[in-house]
């Protein structure tokens, strides 16, 4: 026991942890309470939906507020609050909660899940991560439930307002609205577009530029890290609404019937939700390619490292750009906000793009052949969106095989979790080479 206590590093406990909850959610949504028909899900749509919730995707098999009781939308509800949050953020609590100190191998475990560099004050970190989460889910889910409230009556709209704040801030995605519709109903009502919004672009920032917008009244200063994301974002966002509504305008399956305003908020919603949140006010399948393949990329990139948020993560593509720009200009260094970024950091960008980019390739071409007479955009498009977590669908996934939904599971696991930490979770230790082999010259481009 204890030599395997030994061989737990930090990256096979989050995987493992992660695991755990799944087993644990698949469990109870198989139980016959789970679900309004009273006979629960099989094991594999169970699986299906429990590795959905927990990776914080929202891709469903079965649409969430037509099939599960209330009982299943909890358990949905507190896999995606831990899900989003991470396992390591609810043990912590609970340590505090009973007194107990704070370990270095706990503390290396909330580096790890956080994606910190250091360990310093990351006890503070997980007390203000969960006041953070507490008030940002309690407002986002009275404004919802208030303008849910003219639509329904006042205790269906207090539950749905949560339930969809607290899906909507970490990232989820799942919706109560019934029929596969998603959001599409309120696609031109400001309340529910900004709030939702403002929700997935908070919980994508991360938690580290979190805290330091929250201190950044005393210190007055940001870390490029947080500027990255903080800008990133914004550009991201604004030339993905630009975009979408250019390439939706004159579609009369989308933004066509709508007035100037609701094409607007309809193109907004569909350029922050790809990153990663898996919500829709506009039907994916009737989109045009030209917005389907953008959404890929959004997918694809994410949002920022350490958040509820799957993909790349922005910081990597951020780096990935300068590096080219760098490379263009024939510079040497490779600069952000005045600050040189290390070759280390850059070739773990390359890493984590090249493992993405492979991931998201072999799963389409699995999926071709695992699921046949489908377009090909909607196998790129169902892959993109299991590894960036993701979960908008052009309608493929509640028609997979079961072959095709082990696939997704794996890639949202992968996805979630991170290449990276399976591949160091996985690997062996190795001792440090003595000795460099000589340079060898390659002719590139």
């Amino acid at each position: 026991m204890n030599n395997f206590k030994r061989a737990l590093n930090p990256p096979k406990v989050l995987v493992l942890g992660f695991a755990l909850i799944i087993a644990i959610g698949t469990f109870l949504l198989t139980m016959p309470f789970s679900t309004e028909d009273g006979k629960g899900l099989t094991f594999l749509d169970a699986l299906f939906t429990a590795t959905s919730a927990t990776c914080v995707t929202g891709l469903i098999v079965v649409d969430t507020g037509d099939t599960f009781s209330i009982f299943g939308e909890v358990v949905l509800l507190f896999l995606i609050q831990i899900g989003g949050l991470g396992f390591m953020t609810f043990a912590t609590l609970l340590f505090l909660l009973l007194g107990k100190k704070i370990s270095l191998k706990e503390r290396l475990l909330l580096k790890e899940a956080f994606n910190n560099i250091s360990i310093a004050g990351l006890v503070r970190l997980v007390k203000r991560i969960l006041l953070f989460t507490a008030c940002i889910e309690i407002i986002g889910g009275l404004i919802l439930s208030i303008r849910f409230s003219f639509d329904m009556p006042i205790g269906k709209a207090l539950y749905f307002g949560f339930f969809h704040a607290i899906s909507n801030f970490n990232n989820a995605g799942f919706d109560l609205m019934g029929g596969f519709n998603g959001m599409t109903a309120y696609v031109d009502d400001p309340f529910v577009v900004f709030t939702i919004c403002a929700l997935i672009t908070i919980g994508g920032l991360g938690f580290i530029v979190m805290n330091e917008l929250y201190e950044y009244r005393v210190t007055k200063r940001l870390s490029v890290h947080s500027k990255i994301v903080l800008v990133t974002t914004l550009l991201l966002t604004v030339s993905g609404t630009i975009l979408i509504f250019l390439f939706e305008y004159g579609n009369e399956k989308t933004l066509g019937p709508l007035s100037e305003w609701g094409k607007v908020l309809g193109s907004l919603y569909q350029a922050v939700t790809p990153r990663t949140a898996g919500s829709n006010t506009l039907a994916i399948g009737d989109l045009t390619h030209s917005t389907l393949f953008l959404m890929i990329l959004l997918m694809f990139i994410g949002a920022g490292s350490g958040s509820t948020a799957g993909g790349i993560k922005i910081t990597t593509f951020a780096v990935l750009v300068a590096t080219m720009w760098s490379q263009i200009r024939g510079k040497e260094d490779v600069v952000l906000f005045k600050r040189r970024i290390v070759t280390e950091t850059i070739l773990k960008a390359l890493t984590v793009t090249m493992c993405g980019g492979l991931i998201v390739v072999v799963v389409t071409i699995i999926l071709s052949i695992t699921e046949q007479h489908h377009s090909f955009m909607m196998y790129l498009f169902e892959a993109t969106s299991a590894f960036g977590t993701v979960g908008l669908s052009m309608g493929l996934t509640p028609e997979l095989t079961p072959a095709g939904r082990l696939l997704l599971i794996i890639t949202m696991f992968v996805g979630r979790v991170g290449p990276l930490t399976i591949a160091f979770a996985i690997a062996k230790r190795r001792k440090k080479e003595s000795f460099r082999h000589p340079k060898g010259n390659i002719m590139i481009g």
